[in-house]
């Protein structure tokens, strides 16, 4: 029935306040009131809907993209929203355009990496969106080798003048956002070569196309590189490829912050550290790692909103369960609830963490960059990773209607999965995080004190014969006895790789050898910190009836599913036993049934619309089966009962008159 709250029963049994849950959720009250204004601001106009995006053809799906983007600008403009607020109205309109590439990495590369005077004269344009940009850094060739770029900016010192020119065919600029149809502008990275030296890769700001007709300009090809996975999905994305004849820029679009070329082409370090370059690194990946908490939450409030609806078996009175009260769904869906709320706080200390690099940089203090780095990159790779798989495990929990596209699960996951590719491959990340831990634990003999999220390893010896004091169950429930469980088994994996890694002559040979070993020593230490970070969130002031208890039994739900699932690295480090082992499980199980009750108003609490969320398995009221039902026969094949190709194909399979059939 419509108008009937289907879920009333299970929002009456929630135990807190879910209106104060919804405001930790968002961060701060402000928070909380912007992107509630912004997400009804959108649903509630008709310009935004998206119900029929996964039945346009590609070009009718870009050229609607394009009408959303250019209508939120006019509404941003209109309403004069703040840089928060368009933010947040960009990320409920929920639909990948060539804005993302434009806000998210083109306007804070450029103010990360352009000089006063560049930032003068292209920043005011980009902020109009008079001038449309991206960032062409990835080839045909190479993705997360940056090193290996072939793109070369050549200075020819007669004109003044960068050549900028693709070599090979794989030193084609291939995937940025945006530069397939629209952008005008690209940070285009190349190697510098002047004075016949090559300097490496650095960033330089070029026009692609005319601002008086749109076309490309001479001495550049440029294309969509063609469908990509998925129905709709970031097909809305014209990600692009960018061939270059020696094409020529002036000499001061170099963007030259950090370094510049001068009129008679030598090659000069500024005043400003190459470091500079980890602020947009962090501010990139801290934005990715929030996104992660907001598409895993998603795709966790469809599956449980649905598993409290949907009901199978054990008849009792005529009456089925629902689903979401068997152990077997529990177990895969709460540790996803909990991973929403964790991956949410560690983005917030992420938040924390940029503006505490951007602080220290312009101080020229640059002692906690490569833990900065680690961090974010190891985070990055781990939550991704566990977003991509937490959405296709929430399709599965949804059983076969999670497989129909208006499920909002097939889309969603499509969008999603490329967040463990861009801005560096998961694994290459994780390796990358590796380097840091072993050269840490290398540092440790010789007295450097370890800082920030590896301060642990500073209590190294202890961590090494320290033995878990669980004895019960509910000791499980202690974070103090969780935290140093995981500082140990991240400090003993560290150890353990750096002691085989000695043992090697060529460092490097043995780093390719030791290399899945060293994934799994980085990602321990990157659990770690989401544990870490969501214990410090507990110990802060958390306003609000029952709140914090829920959080602390979803804090301890993410760490005890952690140490389930990763639990052969607990037992081969001897950091628990098999006895304690079997403990955490039982406390999981336990801890599941005080989630059950709370279940729906903690997905409540996201405070995501019916529109947002775009699927009828996930509807605020639970009223799915009408409106399933209603949504098959919108299907463009329902528009009449014989189907096109009935007279051609099937009449003539059903006549035995193939022969004369036009096949």
């Amino acid at each position: 029935m419509e108008g009937v709250d289907h879920l009333a029963h299970e929002r009456n049994s929630a135990q807190f306040d879910v209106d104060e849950m919804k405001i930790v959720w968002a961060g701060s009250r402000h928070a909380y009131e912007v992107s509630d204004r912004m997400s009804r601001l959108v649903a509630n106009d008709p310009a935004f809907r998206k119900d029929s995006r996964a039945q346009l053809t590609r070009k009718e799906l870009f050229k609607n993209t394009l009408r959303k983007a250019t209508y939120a600008w006019k509404r941003i403009l209109e309403l004069k929203l703040s840089e928060e607020e368009a933010g947040r109205l960009r990320f409920f309109v929920d639909e990948p355009a060539f804005t993302d590439l434009h806000w998210g990495m083109f306007v804070p590369f450029l103010k990360g990496q352009g000089t006063e005077e560049q930032l003068q004269k292209w920043l005011p344009l980009a902020n109009k969106l008079q001038i449309i940009g991206c960032y062409a850094q990835t080839e045909l060739g190479h993705g997360s080798n940056v090193q290996g770029l072939e793109t070369t900016a050549t200075f020819d010192p007669k004109t003044d003048e960068f050549v900028i020119h693709s070599p090979t065919l794989t030193s084609s600029k291939w995937w940025p956002g945006g530069l397939g149809k629209v952008s005008t502008h690209a940070v285009v990275f190349a190697r510098l070569i002047t004075d016949g030296r090559d300097y490496g890769v650095h960033g330089f700001m070029v026009q692609i196309r005319s601002l008086d007709d749109h076309s490309v300009l001479p001495g550049i090809t440029i294309g969509d590189i063609g469908m990509k996975f998925g129905n709709g999905a970031y097909n809305t994305m014209d990600n692009g490829v960018m061939h270059f004849d020696h094409f020529r820029i002036p000499r001061d679009q170099l963007l030259t912050r950090i370094s510049q070329v001068t009129r008679e082409g030598k090659y000069v370090q500024s005043d400003a550290p190459r470091q500079l370059v980890y602020g947009t690194m962090v501010f990139v990946r801290k934005a990715i790692v929030i996104d992660a908490s907001n598409a895993l939450s998603r795709a966790v409030c469809i599956a449980t909103r649905y598993s409290a609806v949907r009901r199978q078996f054990g008849s009792q009175d005529g009456v089925e369960t629902q689903v979401i009260n068997y152990k077997t769904q529990q177990s895969r869906l709460f540790p996803l609830l909990a991973s929403a709320y964790a991956f949410r706080f560690v983005g917030e200390w992420l938040q924390w963490l940029y503006t505490d690099v951007t602080q220290r940089l312009a101080a020229s203090d640059f002692s906690t960059l490569p833990e900065a780095h680690a961090c974010t990159a190891g985070l990055k790779s781990i939550t991704t990773a566990a977003t991509a798989d937490g959405i296709e495990e929430c399709r599965k929990l949804c059983g076969g209607h999670g497989y129909l596209c208006s499920s909002g699960l097939p889309e969603l996951f499509a969008v999603y999965v490329p967040a463990c590719t861009y801005e560096g491959d998961n694994v290459v990340l994780l390796l990358q995080v590796a380097r840091f831990l072993v050269k840490t634990v290398s540092q440790l003999a010789s007295g450097k004190k370890p800082v920030g999220t590896t301060a642990y390893m500073g209590r190294l010896q202890h961590l090494m014969e320290s033995s878990c004091k669980v004895q019960k169950a509910e000791d499980w429930l202690n974070p103090s006895v969780v935290l140093e469980v995981f500082e140990a088994r991240s400090a003993r994996m560290s150890v353990e790789c750096a002691k085989r890694l000695s043992e090697f002559t060529n460092q490097e040979e043995g780093f390719q050898e030791l290399s899945p070993s060293l994934v799994e020593a980085a990602a321990a230490y990157c659990q770690l910190i989401i544990v870490s970070k969501y214990i410090e969130k507990l110990q802060g002031d958390i306003p609000g009836k029952g709140i914090k208890e829920q959080l602390q039994i979803l804090c301890s739900v993410y760490a005890l599913y952690t140490l389930h699932k990763h639990k052969g690295d607990f037992l081969s480090t001897s950091t628990i036993t098999p006895k304690q082992a079997s403990l955490a499980d039982d406390q999981l199980r336990s801890l599941y049934s005080q989630v059950r009750p709370n279940a729906i108003a903690l997905v409540d609490a996201f405070n995501y619309t019916d529109h947002y969320l775009g699927s009828i398995l996930g509807r605020y009221d639970g009223n799915v089966y009408p409106n399933l039902y209603d949504e098959a026969w919108k299907d463009p094949l329902n528009d009449s009962a014989i189907p096109d190709g009935y007279h051609e194909y099937i009449k003539p399979l059903l006549k035995q008159q193939l022969r004369n059939a036009r096949l």
